[in-house]
């Protein structure tokens, strides 16, 4: 069937094909580094890392690029509120941000690129709007004429003139149209501001991507993502620019994920409704957010919740079981079990690639994962040794990789009382051995509530910290 991508700007599954065979140019919108991050940041940087990853496992070279918006009227303000340089301020949440980004396993963009040092590119593309006559210069600002863009609407959908009307309850009496967007901001006292030919100032908001983007990708890229709220006008005035500049086509395929919802809300530092990352990673997995968005598809808002974030991470306990080592004594399974799991496994491989090739559907792919580990876990049951089992476990070691889980065992327990749970199991042994079944009882029940999980078989008892 091959890849087919749900694409906003043509508003369905388009086949996945590149300008260049082999590559993908891919650029997704990073945060403004105002204040602390939230998890709905790092959910739309997980979904572009699902997708990267999944673009590489199908053998594709790709490039990605996400900026950060390192000057803009909020982190000024909030500057100003700390009593910071507004670029001091910038830095202190980029590399938050960036660290923020390894706990999450989110592989590192190629390029990150910040509108601070992109100036020069910045100050060109305003410049060659005004020469092309889709943009002038105003007392010292400059703005886009949205009108002289045929085109402007076309991927939000919304009419011009249905635009116009609700733009004029704000209007500003300089500018040709009250519809038309600044390039370029001039200075204000004390705030930060580059030397142009129209004065000291600084870019608007949606110049810098546009700029960014021509910069590290060129005139044409096959990605761009972002969250279904930067569609307008972020997304709607990138496209203006970018294709008035060069009068070329400039993204083939507009990908955007939907919003983190906590109480039916969407998050926002706005609303003020927040789960900073510092906050999540103090109470839970890495991996249980990864999970939260593998589980939902991306273009879907994604709800938020304690009960939520328990499924996930009990739907990530049970991958883990499949990779638990073969029961004590294991003899072999018997040769129905393993045809059974080898048939599993071919066929998961291949449900996995047709899931994610229609639109990255993780959930259909994780239905996968979970049918092989149940067959798995069943075949272990019936006695298959580690070397029988080994080819079944890496094929989920690998398929959840490529979503990018890790897996990793999360210890509640102290690692330096393994050895006294070790000698009470062989106490529990002697126990079970002398028929003082309430005695054994009151050992496991102990166990229990210390957060050590026991799973007996008739070859003995294997254990794990809960």
């Amino acid at each position: 069937m091959g890849l087919k991508v749900y694409n906003t700007l043509t508003r369905k599954k388009d086949d996945f094909v590149t300008l260049e065979p082999g590559k993908v140019a891919m650029y997704v919108c990073g945060p403004t580094v105002y204040s602390k991050a939230h998890i709905g940041h790092a959910m739309s940087a997980l979904v572009f890392d699902i997708i990267r990853r999944y673009l590489m496992y199908r053998g594709y070279d790709v490039r990605h690029v996400m900026n950060f918006t390192d000057v803009d009227d909020k982190i000024i303000a909030r500057a100003n509120q700390m009593n910071m340089d507004p670029f001091a301020l910038g830095e202190m949440y980029i590399h938050e941000f960036e660290q923020h980004l390894k706990d999450f396993n989110i592989l590192p963009a190629t390029v990150n690129p910040r509108a601070t040092r992109e100036m020069d590119q910045i100050i060109k593309m305003i410049q060659g709007l005004i020469d092309k006559g889709f943009a002038y210069p105003m007392d010292g600002d400059v703005y886009f004429r949205v009108l002289k863009d045929k085109g402007y609407g076309k991927l939000s959908g919304r009419r011009v003139d249905e635009m116009q009307a609700g733009a004029r309850i704000d209007v500003d009496d300089r500018k040709e149209n009250p519809m038309d967007f600044a390039l370029w901001k001039s200075a204000k006292p004390g705030e930060p501001a580059w030397e142009s030919p129209w004065g000291m100032g600084r870019p608007g908001w949606h110049i810098e991507c546009s700029a960014m983007n021509l910069n590290h990708l060129g005139e044409q890229i096959d990605i761009h993502g972002g969250g279904n709220d930067l569609i307008f006008p972020h997304h709607e005035n990138e496209i203006a620019q970018s294709e008035s500049f060069t009068g070329k086509p400039f993204a083939r395929y507009w990908i955007h994920n939907g919003m983190l919802q906590l109480s039916g809300e969407k998050m926002s530092k706005s609303v003020g409704n927040l789960v900073t990352i510092e906050e999540f990673l103090a109470h839970h997995p890495a991996d249980a957010l990864r999970m939260l968005v593998l589980n939902s598809g991306y273009r879907n808002p994604l709800s938020y919740s304690e009960e939520i974030l328990d499924q996930a991470e009990k739907a990530i306990e049970r991958l883990r079981s499949s990779l638990k080592p073969a029961l004590p004594g294991a003899k072999g399974a018997a040769p129905e079990a393993l045809k059974n799991l080898t048939s599993q496994v071919t066929i998961c491989k291949a449900g996995f690639i047709e899931s994610m090739d229609d639109d990255f559907n993780s959930a259909g792919a994780l239905a996968q994962l979970f049918e092989l580990v149940r067959v798995i876990n069943q075949a272990r049951a019936d006695g298959a040794t580690d070397v029988e089992l080994t080819p079944a476990r890496e094929v989920i070691l690998d398929l959840t990789g490529v979503l990018g889980l890790t897996l990793k065992e999360e210890k509640s327990g102290n690692q330096a009382a393994d050895p006294f749970v070790n000698l009470l199991i062989e106490i529990r042994r002697e126990l079970r051995e002398n028929k003082q079944w309430a005695l054994s009882d009151k050992v496991r029940d102990r166990l229990t509530e210390l957060g050590v999980v026991l799973e007996d078989s008739k070859e003995g008892t294997l254990w794990h910290w809960k």
